[in-house]
């Protein structure tokens, strides 16, 4: 019959130990940084919204999730107004934004629209048709007023109708 003697535990402590000093040493930050984005959940987004409405009014914004409402924002002309979040584990995190301008509900010049700022299978998903973003940055198209476009640092993007409101 085998017996485990004294010095087998030293072995087995200091190999242990070593292991978790080791382990400990790495600096994990960096090697979650490294992974792709959109293939682990919890990832860190910010989206950015810039008003770039042709006409130079305010931008009035109200985004909203299942989970969070962020309240009424007026964005001046130019400025830019932007949130932070995680992907929930379940992947299905989402927001949606309405966006108004020409605070006369019914003017001749009044633009409301609905839009859906995030979406996993958009704006998340690897496999999907358009680039995963870290930073979503959203801007109105400045030649049709009811679309908006998710541009890239270099000025690249992706223009998307919106919703007429409801």
């Amino acid at each position: 019959m085998a017996s485990i003697t004294n010095s087998h535990f030293i072995l087995l402590f200091l190999i242990f130990s070593t292991f978790i000093v080791f382990t400990l040493a790495l600096d994990l930050s960096d090697v979650a940084a490294e992974a792709p984005d959109g293939l682990l959940p919890l990832s860190k987004k910010h989206v950015v919204i810039r008003n770039t409405v042709t006409n130079g009014e305010v931008l009035n914004i109200h985004c909203k999730s299942s989970e969070d409402d962020l309240g009424h924002i007026r964005l001046k002309h130019g400025h830019t107004w932007g949130f932070r979040f995680r992907v929930n584990f379940s992947l299905s995190t989402y927001f949606r934004c309405h966006f108004w301008w020409n605070s006369v509900p019914g003017g001749p010049n009044y633009y409301s629209y609905w839009f859906d700022i995030f979406t996993v299978y958009r704006d998340d998903n690897p496999l999907g048709k358009y680039p995963v973003c870290e930073e979503c940055i959203w801007e109105m198209y400045e030649l049709r007023q009811n679309y908006i476009c998710r541009i890239n640092r270099d000025k690249s993007g992706w223009c998307f109708r919106m919703d007429i409101e409801p």
